[in-house]
Parts: C-alpha cells; structure tokens; sequence
C-alpha cells in the first residue's frame, strides 16, 4: 500500500483550514450579529415603554383638563413621539409611525382597556369617550427606522433584519373607592363631603374664578385662572347640626384626627375600621357616618395643603342629626383647596374649592362610568 507524500498531507489540511476557516466566520458572524440583534430589540422594547407611558399620561393629562379627546390624541401623539426620540436605538432615535388612524393594527392606537389590573387587556377602539389606554410599537423595518444592520453576516448577503417591540400603557379613569395600599401608606383622601345638587351645578358652570393655581410653582393667589370655585363649607346638608364632615374609620373621630388626616390622608389603621376597603356596593352606594363640622381647630392644618390635590366624596342625601347623621356617598371627585376662613361670622366663613386631578394608589376600578372625576390611578404599563 503506497503512502500519501507529505506534501500531499500538507495540501489536505491547507484545504480543510480555509473550510473551517469560512465555517468559523460563519459562526463568529452568527453570534456577534444575533447578540447585536438582542440588543436591538432590548432598546426597541425599552423605547416602547417610555412611548407608551408618556403618552397615556399626557392623554389623561390633556383630557383633565377639557381637551377634547381627537385633540388630546394627537398631543399625546406628540408626547410618544417626543420620549421615543430621546431615546437611541442602534445608535439612533428611532421615529414613531404616529399616523392619525386608530386602526387596531396601528402602531400609535389609543382605546379602552377594561381590566387594568387584570390580565384580560384586550383595547376596545370603539369609544374614543372612554379611551383610557395607549398601545405604542415601535419597528426598524423597511417602512419604518430602516432595517437593523448586520455586520458579519453581510459576507454572506444579508443587510439587516427587521425588528420590533410594542407597549400598552393604561389608567384608571373611573374608580369606586379606594383600598389599603400593599407596604401601607395613606391615601389623600379629605373627610369633608360635598352635596351632588352643588356639584351638578359646579360642573354645569355655576361657581365663582376668584383665585388661580400656578401650576410650575404649585402656589394659589387672587386672580381668575378659568376653572371655578365652589366652597366646601359652610354648606346646608338638609341635617341639623351637620356640616359636612364625614367620619373615615372610626365613627368617634375627634379634631386631631381629623386634622391628621387633613394633613396626613386617611391611613391603614383608619381603613381598618371599613375591612381595608372603601368602595360602592353593587347599588352604587357607600354610607358613612356625619360628624358636627369642619371645626375651626383645623384651619391651619387646611390652609397648609392649599394647592395640594385631594379627594372627596360627593353625596347624593343625608339622614339624621349631628353625630348620628349617615350620608349617601355616590360619587368621588379630585380638588384642590383654594382658601380657607373658618373665622368670624358664618356668612364669612369658607373653604373654597377648585377641580384638580389626583393621582393615587389603592385606587378600586369601577365597571361603570361617571363614578369618580379628577381621580386617576398611576399610569401602568401592562405589556
């Protein structure tokens, strides 16, 4: 049997090196481009979230604030727009495709989500009404941002592929109360009720524009700002002796209480005394307790939180006297306090009120609209 010359064998493996050699590219091609692609999509995925947030949080800002929603739609478009630029994806800020078309294949659609902290977030485009979520994508694609480049793998012909990420971002807009928060905390909630004949007409524009809220120093002063005012106290509620105060936890609140939780909001303790929950029944109801008034002993504490949101509940009727009286919660509504005189005669005296947006936790989602105005959750991001 002959043997292969030597020179021969040293020609078999300059063959088999250049093969491996190609085979080896290939692979470094493949791992070096599939972890860029990785990345890629990690900062596609993260520009998606940002978008998503900050457009469902300037829709509900814009919608606050009486902005009709196909105008606060296309801010909050901007806003998506905005935050998705600010971030770099393959080393530039990607575009967002923010046509006007809400069509449920879009990549900027705006619609409702019912179950914000559930798992069913299925977005019903139907109602722009009720519009309470956003869902953003965001493409590097031939359309869109270009495709995400290869580097090695264009030895072989291959440019780029396509990439995306997408992002739903919603709020609670209509809630039925409130619950303790998990890790405790308090809740801004003042325990002083306004009658629903008063709110009926504050939204139907009876009330005064005697102050204003600056918004970038979060101070109130004299002066007309469009947004009216309605005082909080002193207001007839059709019980002897009862103003308006409305005992959150125990039904033996004193002024210390009550001006701690002016301050304070209601805490975990407070919503112990209601199973850790202060919500409508199925019939849309919450009873609570009266008290004899918004007592002078806590002017000082509501002149501190002026200009601070808060919540309080509306009532629809009130039965019994003083301390026995029991209102007839049907509603929650977000303000702000503007002034505060608890002084002097009674045709002086006020607590005068203006519409702000809260935003809490602990929030309870309600099925129904029209439960709550001005009373949002956090924004959440949900995929």
């Amino acid at each position: 049997m002959s043997k292969a010359h030597p020179s021969q064998r040293r020609g078999v493996i300059a063959i088999l090196a250049a093969v491996f050699s190609v085979v080896m590219i290939g692979m470094a091609a493949f791992a070096v481009d599939i972890g860029y692609m990785l990345s890629v999509k990690e900062e596609l995925q993260r520009t998606a979230d940002a978008a998503a947030l900050a457009a469902c949080w300037d829709y509900s800002q814009q919608l606050v604030d009486g902005v009709q929603p196909d105008l606060a739609e296309q801010s909050a478009r901007l806003a998506a727009s905005s935050y998705a630029g600010s971030n770099v994806v393959s080393t530039e800020a990607p575009a967002l495709n923010t046509n006007y078309s809400n069509s449920p294949t879009g990549d900027l659609v705006f619609g409702h989500v019912s179950d914000v902290y559930g798992t069913n977030i299925q977005l019903d485009t139907s109602g722009a009404n009720v519009f309470n979520a956003v869902h953003v994508k965001v493409r590097r694609d031939e359309s869109v941002n270009g495709l995400a480049p290869y580097f090695f793998a264009r030895i072989f012909g291959k440019t780029g592929q396509s990439l995306e990420a997408s992002a739903t971002a919603a709020i609670v807009r209509d809630i039925k109360g409130f619950r303790t928060l998990n890790g405790g905390g308090n809740i801004d909630i003042l325990p002083f009720a306004l009658d629903l004949d008063t709110w009926n007409g504050w939204v139907a524009g009876y009330g005064d524009d005697n102050y204003s809220y600056n918004e970038a120093t979060k101070t109130v002063s004299c002066g007309s700002d469009g947004k009216l005012e309605v005082n909080l106290y002193p207001q007839g509620t059709g019980s002897p002796g009862n103003r308006g105060t409305v005992d959150i936890g125990s039904s033996n609140n004193s002024t210390a209480d009550i001006c701690r939780q002016i301050l304070d909001g209601i805490s975990s303790e407070d919503l112990a005394y209601h199973t850790g929950v202060l919500e409508f029944d199925s019939c849309g109801k919450l009873y609570l307790n009266g008290d004899t008034g918004i007592s002078a002993g806590c002017k000082d504490e509501l002149a501190a939180i002026k200009g601070q949101p808060r919540a309080i509940p509306i009532f629809s009727e009130v039965n019994g006297p003083g301390n026995n009286a029991i209102y007839t919660i049907v509603k929650w509504y977000g303000i702000r306090i503007m002034d505060v005189k608890l002084t002097g005669p009674m045709n002086k005296k006020h607590v005068t009120i203006q519409a702000a947006p809260l935003v809490t936790s602990g929030v309870v989602p309600s099925s129904s609209e029209g439960t709550s105005s001005y009373v949002y959750s956090p924004v959440v991001l949900l995929q």
